[in-house]
């Protein structure tokens, strides 16, 4: 497991987990790791990196140590400022940058941070990359023959530069526009901007649309991000589409890689019934290559009885949007997302893009011409219970053959009526132990007699 570097990025809290000279540190690297890729190639040009970040008050320290140690090592560093994780990955692919740069750290709270790498593909940086990074962190980096002790700085005219690149989230905003193949007129459309990364982007793009926009959550001020708003508390949007008999409401994280939806009657619609709407949509336009759905093992029960029921095929891979996203290129898939609300449309982006989600649920209900709660109606959610287990060894823990044969005894309960999901936690000590089933009280009953097992035989820490 990285060190550093989860399936996110590298995360913590500012200036204690993740620190100022850890982001000049990563900039120093990629700036010269990206130039000397080019020298090696006979391209004497600097490496270009694009960057953006959230409204979190620690993302402007993070911004500068990060031009610093780029331009440092004579990279150009192209600053998009204040923007989406999914308007960096359009960027770079499009522009053709050597890599970007995501300051934020998503739906956590205003003093964590995050550094998210992106190839030059638009996705996520690979691991090779990332492993050269951490080894340098740690002043053990070995690459290109020979092991470096300290990299070299440039000097004279190979010192980069900084270049304001505001333009290009002007164009990013103007793809998601163009991707509206109908006009929003009329429709009354709520956008809960989790006073993060999307607060001067959604507004515009719905605006141009043509539809009658309610802006919530979009006044940060470096500390609110996240704060009791956004898809992490999509409480309040459920209210205010209430109150103010909305068709239809969108929140998005802080940095708007995922969304959730709320429909006219208040209710939330999560990624699972994202997945199954336009997945539908999809199929009945011949539009659904390999006729998959790409899912996580934590999406519910519920969707695969339901995709089932349309003869809709589905994938499951491990929790992440990365690996959702990989499954998808290695396979042809089209589309693929989590319960979260992170949702990749491939045709159209190389990563999960909250307002990008929010404009294709809006052509389904225009398309179709039914309310949000008609398209995810057909779609029955199993209630779900989820018990973390702190143990001492979570492989140990696993093997049990007693906690194995809990599990088995729980599965040939459930038959066809539920799941069982037994995994370790990819960042704690935790074995997670959920249970999916058609009533609240057997959930419960399950999970525990999997859980006491567990504590039984001594793993709890």
């Amino acid at each position: 497991m990285a060190k550093y570097f989860g399936t996110d990025g590298f995360r913590g809290e500012a200036n204690i987990g993740l620190t100022a000279d850890h982001a000049y540190k990563v900039g120093r690297f990629l700036g010269w790791y990206y130039c000397e890729c080019k020298r090696q190639k006979g391209d004497v040009t600097p490496a270009t990196v694009v960057i953006g970040k959230d409204t979190r008050r620690s993302s402007y320290m993070f911004e500068y140590a990060l031009v610093a140690g780029l331009v440092a090592s004579g990279a150009d560093a192209y600053m998009l400022h204040v923007t989406t994780t999914p308007s960096v990955a359009y960027v770079a692919r499009v522009d053709s940058f050597d890599c970007g740069i995501m300051i934020s750290a998503s739906h956590n709270p205003y003093y964590d941070n995050g550094i998210k790498l992106i190839n030059g593909q638009g996705e996520k940086m690979d691991e090779a990359t990332i492993e050269l990074v951490e080894a340098y962190l740690d002043g053990c980096l070995e690459v290109f023959g020979k092991k470096w002790d300290e990299l070299p700085y440039a000097t004279k005219d190979h010192i980069g530069t900084t270049v304001d690149y505001a333009s290009g989230r002007n164009r990013y905003i103007g793809y998601l526009i163009s991707l509206g193949i109908y006009s929003f007129k009329g429709m009354k459309v709520a956008l809960d901007c989790a006073n993060g990364a999307s607060w001067n982007i959604a507004r515009s793009v719905f605006e141009a649309l043509g539809a009658k926009t309610y802006v919530i959550n979009a006044e940060p001020n470096g500390i609110n991000i996240n704060n009791n708003a956004g898809s992490t508390h999509i409480e309040g949007l459920q209210q205010y589409v209430k109150d103010n008999n909305l068709d239809v409401g969108f929140a998005y994280d802080g940095d708007a890689d995922r969304c959730l939806c709320v429909d006219e009657k208040g209710n939330v619609v999560d990624g699972d019934a994202i997945l199954y709407i336009y997945g539908c949509y999809m199929k009945e336009r011949g539009k659904l290559l390999q006729n998959t759905v790409v899912t996580t093992v934590m999406s519910n029960f519920g969707l695969y009885k339901a995709f089932d029921e349309k003869g809709i095929g589905y994938a499951k891979t491990a929790v992440g949007d990365k690996y959702v996203y990989e499954y998808m290129t290695n396979n042809g898939c089209r589309l693929g997302g989590e319960q979260s609300g992170h949702i990749i449309f491939s045709k159209y982006a190389s990563t999960g893009d909250g307002i990008l989600t929010s404009l294709k649920m809006m052509e389904v209900m225009l398309a179709k011409k039914k309310t949000l709660s008609e398209l995810a109606a057909p779609l029955t959610i199993y209630p779900q219970v989820l018990v973390n287990v702190k143990v001492k060894d979570k492989a140990a823990a696993q093997a049990d053959p007693d906690v194995q044969a809990a599990v088995k005894n729980v599965e040939n309960s459930l038959g066809d009526t539920g799941r069982i999901l037994v995994r370790e936690s990819g960042t704690e000590p935790l074995i997670r132990v959920m249970v999916e089933a058609p009533e609240k009280e057997l959930c419960k009953k399950y999970v525990n007699d999997v859980v006491d097992v567990i504590r039984s035989k001594g793993h709890e820490a």
